[in-house]
């Protein structure tokens, strides 16, 4: 039977989505939680990687076991055993050919930005604190530029080791609700570091550093220095997986 899972997780206290060698990864612990479940060692598989640091809300991932729990149990099971800053939020029965990484249609990522004097005491692990006032105007006009479908090679982290830099971009939403200003992210599929690097040049924009015409140069150019830095890791979050 294929398991689907839907997870919530905190990623402040791991080295991101995948096992790695030099910390704990979420991946990590759920394997861990289905071995004291189902007594095997069983290999999960998600939508993709987050790092260190970056949050999700709809991660999504597989596995593959024979056993008596009914598929929406282990929503339950999983959770007794899960630390409490990762949680299965829903489980059930997918098809024999579903696969949460190659069926993935799209993702929503939203980053978030505390826009005040002062930092808050918990808010700095589930935001980027910038002091300095932002203009969320100039940062909208500038966001209209990496809608649609470009190379996006002036977003992604230097050194990549990739095949094509091309990606879709559906939708970038900006909102300002009080402190916080969000940033909403859809498209069918994102480079490494490619929507902190997004966020970090929508950040320089509004804070004046940055033309909002400068962002189409960039992209235009393919050049990784003509973008903002790559913004911290703790206003990221994974929002939610497109399937079909």
């Amino acid at each position: 039977m294929r398991i689907a899972l839907v997870i919530e997780y905190d990623g402040t206290n791991y080295c991101g989505w995948q096992i790695q060698k030099n910390g704990v990864s979420v991946q990590q612990k759920l394997e861990e939680a289905l071995l004291a479940t189902l007594g095997t060692k069983t290999a999960v598989h998600g939508s993709g990687r987050t790092d260190a640091g970056v949050h999700a809300l709809g991660q999504v991932a597989h596995f593959d076991a024979q056993t008596d729990i009914p598929a929406d149990k282990f929503f339950y099971v999983l959770n007794d055993v899960l630390p409490d800053d990762i949680r299965i939020m829903r489980s059930y029965e997918a098809a024999d050919d579903f696969h949460a990484r190659f069926c993935a249609k799209g993702k929503h990522y939203r980053y978030v930005i505390r826009n005040a004097r002062a930092k808050g005491a918990l808010s700095r692990l589930y935001s980027m604190f910038v002091p300095v006032p932002l203009d969320l105007e100039r940062m909208k006009q500038a966001a209209q530029y990496m809608e649609g479908t470009h190379d996006f090679s002036a977003f992604c982290a230097a050194g990549t080791d990739i095949k094509g830099t091309v990606r879709t971009v559906n939708e970038v939403r900006l909102c300002r609700d009080g402190e916080y200003i969000y940033i909403d992210v859809k498209g069918s599929g994102f480079l490494y570091n490619m929507v902190r690097i997004m966020a970090g040049t929508l950040i320089a924009v509004g804070k004046g550093k940055m033309e909002p015409g400068e962002v189409k140069e960039a992209i235009d150019k393919k050049d990784r220095t003509l973008a903002g830095a790559t913004a911290q890791a703790q206003g990221l979050f994974l929002v939610e997986v497109y399937y079909g």
